[in-house]
């Protein structure tokens, strides 16, 4: 197959190849044609795109369509059929297959729907955000930090509390009711047509928006939303939502916002109140997207989380974990907790580490090293728990504690307490037994040590 490589370019970093976009999109000379009224559709097919949308395929893995075709079958698929896919695709007669049901847990609770095209489909759709980025990304909102080049979680974060240290003490937080499933497919087409003016590619992205959902083995059409889970998601909701954002700016209010969550920053209960008031009306009215009236709110930032994180009362406010993550951090571990009983110690530690690590390392820039001694010596306790159980009979618990260096009467004593095994893990005799340091050689490298690591890198 002349149009693609023999052998995948490899699998690079997700990150420094949407920086390395971004920085071609900035750097792009004035006198270049307009991209917008080139031919698109060719664009999307040449190699070079191909081989970057291939790499990203292969990097991101994931789940099959409902082709069950997993990502290492593309290759082999591609070679004797992609002559006739970019055909179609050239003369505009593609037709992608629809996409697989999944559900996932929401962190709020609730279930939320993703539709998971073939991965010939995450092939095309990348090919083609690739395309749309440099079209849409240089006139996108600075306060929009969502699924960008070059942008993260965390600057949106530090941008909030910097509008909270300047005196906006009150924030309208805004919830879109199920964003990806109301999407208006004729308003978000009208906003892409601004920009693209190449109708094949025009009839894709709409195809796309328009494909069923599988779910037992029946497909269910779709006249509204744009189905999570393919590459296009993000760049299309950025595209609908940058109507938002250009309105707010137009209005001169301070925002930040990350995909569907969107923070305004005010002065005063009255101006939130109207401001909640006034954006719900532009959103129904010009977007038609409802506002969640049960999940938004106009409070203050300490009461409100964002992304995650929550704010302290200062005058110059700190960032701190909020409230709710750290119920989702337990409620995960506590389910590897259920299934690890019985493990191996050191082996059940080294797979808590991935969980552990990431959590870390996305809530590294709260301040205050309270929540982090607090969750360590939490999961401390849960893994002496993990040990008391495992030894079931007082006389294991006796002879094992006295392997630790207790007293045997003390042992005998605490074995034979009739308490259970959270009450025994944090008590003093399995405290002593199993210090913190027992723990160190086991591998558990404890948050708070894993924050000032990264702060200090």
């Amino acid at each position: 197959m002349a149009e693609m490589p023999e052998s995948h370019a490899g699998s690079s970093d997700r990150k420094s190849q949407e920086t390395a976009v971004g920085a071609s999109n900035v750097t792009a000379k004035k006198d270049e044609p307009d991209p917008a009224s080139q031919p698109l559709i060719e664009a999307v097919v040449t190699r070079e795109n191909l081989l970057k949308a291939y790499s990203r395929v292969m990097s991101n893995k994931g789940a099959a369509g409902v082709d069950e075709m997993p990502v290492e079958e593309l290759k082999p698929y591609l070679q004797p059929h992609w002559a006739e896919i970019k055909e179609s695709l050239l003369n505009g007669n593609y037709q992608p297959q629809a996409v697989r049901l999944a559900e996932i847990e929401k962190p709020s609770g609730g279930m939320r729907q993703l539709g998971i095209p073939t991965v010939v489909d995450r092939l095309i759709q990348q090919a083609l955000n690739q395309v749309l980025s440099p079209l849409f990304e240089p006139d996108f909102s600075e306060s929009s930090y969502g699924f960008r080049p070059a942008r993260s979680a965390h600057q949106a974060v530090v941008q909030a509390r910097a509008y909270v240290a300047e005196g906006r003490r009150w924030v309208v937080d805004i919830d879109l009711e199920k964003f990806f499933d109301r999407v208006n497919h004729d308003i978000l087409m009208s906003q892409v047509a601004s920009k693209v003016k190449d109708k094949r590619v025009l009839h894709l992205i709409r195809r796309y928006l328009q494909v069923g959902m599988m779910a037992g083995g029946v497909v269910s059409p779709r006249s509204e939303g744009t189905p999570q889970g393919g590459p296009l998601s993000p760049r299309l909701s950025n595209i609908l939502l940058d109507g938002l954002d250009k309105e707010l700016e137009r209005r001169g209010h301070k925002f930040v916002r990350y995909a569907d969550d969107c923070n305004l920053y005010v002065r005063s209960p009255a101006a939130g109140e109207r401001v909640m008031a006034s954006v719900s009306k532009f959103l129904e009215r010009r977007l038609r997207l409802r506002v969640n009236a049960e999940k938004s709110a106009v409070a203050q930032p300490c009461e409100r989380k964002f992304l995650g994180y929550s704010m302290t009362r200062h005058k110059e406010p700190r960032l701190k974990v909020a409230a709710e993550s750290i119920k989702r951090l337990k409620a995960k571990l506590r389910a590897k907790f259920r299934r690890g009983r019985g493990s191996n110690l050191k082996a059940f530690i080294k797979e808590l580490e991935p969980v552990r690590r990431g959590w870390v390392n996305y809530y590294r820039l709260a301040e205050g090293k309270g929540i982090f001694e607090e969750l360590d010596g939490w999961l401390r306790r849960k893994l002496r728990g993990l040990l008391w159980r495992r030894w079931k009979r007082p006389f294991t618990r006796a002879k094992n504690l006295m392997k630790r260096g207790l007293a045997e009467a003390r042992a005998w004593r605490s074995a034979t307490n009739g308490r259970g095994p959270w009450w025994n893990a944090g008590a003093s005799h399995m405290n002593e037994a199993y210090p913190k340091n027992y723990f160190d050689r086991m591998g558990l490298v404890s948050l708070l040590d894993s924050r000032r690591g990264l702060q200090r890198t």
